[in-house]
């Protein structure tokens, strides 16, 4: 077994198809079939179920698959300690963020961070709170820039608040409440919201502020991203509650400030594990103290 036939099976893995993964791998596909039998053979198990119509995992492929990841994440973290020993900064790196982060220029960041780490991989994926201190805690993410609640803490990683700031009410220019200096929840109620789903985080801290003040809001609309719930609020369906930082960047709507509004915190995450050298150089460019907790601590 190596680590060539581990990365074969990976590819197999997530195109279900031969030739799509052998052309992921540049590789005939006669020769990618071969080393999977291969591997098949001396694992005494068939990995994959083949029929004319599609490929799929076996019962052992399911078993299989995590530890062949494991083996190859630690096989690159081994040639990124490697190069980092004699001065240089390579491998992957893997950040998740919400999509109104506000509290750091994430674009500006990444650009400064392949200025001076050309050989790292970025990869960049928008994630819920929820599901991302999950990807930070399982190795899935390096690190993670949450919005949640001020009560909320994320359990099994490390954490740092960078913001900390009100939601706003953003409607529409012709809306009624454009012409408000401010307003307070009571004042929003009976208004149809555009929201993100309920039981998220994102979701959480408007809900929280309406519960608190004794109000029950009607959302007609859910959505999965700030730049559509913009575009519903555009065409007059409803109004939404954004942090103000995000919301000041939607030139074309409204923002009204809410007495009694929600409060949104920006956290970084990372792992309570060392980082990987690529990670760490990244968490340094943020300024998070990446050495490991005190006893107790």
């Amino acid at each position: 077994m190596d680590l060539q036939q581990m990365r074969y099976v990976l590819a197999v893995a997530e195109t279900a198809n031969f030739t799509r993964a052998a052309e992921r791998c540049h590789i005939v596909q006669s020769a990618l079939s071969h080393q999977v039998a291969r591997l098949e053979q001396e694992l005494g198990a068939r990995l994959f179920e083949r029929t004319s119509r599609r490929v799929r995992l076996t019962a052992a492929g399911e078993a299989f698959l995590p530890a062949a990841r494991q083996a190859l994440e630690a096989a690159e973290r081994a040639r990124a300690e490697v190069a980092a020993a004699t001065g240089e900064i390579r491998g992957r790196l893997a950040v998740g963020s919400i999509p109104t982060l506000t509290a750091v220029d994430l674009p500006a960041v990444l650009r400064e961070y392949r200025r001076r780490y050309p050989r790292v991989r970025i990869s960049l994926r928008a994630v819920s709170s929820e599901r991302m201190v999950e990807q930070v805690r399982d190795g899935r993410l390096d690190a993670g820039f949450l919005g949640v609640p001020p009560g909320f803490r994320p359990q099994g990683v490390r954490d740092r608040e960078l913001a900390h700031g009100r939601h706003v009410a953003v409607v529409a220019p012709g809306h009624p409440l454009a012409r408000e200096r401010e307003v307070d929840l009571h004042r929003l109620v009976d208004e149809d919201f555009v929201d993100f789903a309920e039981g998220s985080a994102a979701r959480a801290q408007s809900d929280e502020a309406f519960a608190a003040a004794g109000l029950r809001r009607d959302v007609a609309f859910e959505v999965s991203s700030a730049e559509l719930m913009a575009r519903m609020v555009r065409h007059g369906l409803g109004i939404a509650l954004l942090p103000a930082t995000f919301a000041a960047e939607l030139h074309d709507l409204r923002s009204v400030p809410v007495t009694d509004g929600p409060v949104r915190v920006e956290r970084l995450i990372w792992s309570r594990f060392a980082p990987s050298p690529a990670a760490a150089a990244f968490l340094a460019l943020l300024g998070a103290d990446t050495s490991p907790p005190e006893a107790g601590g």
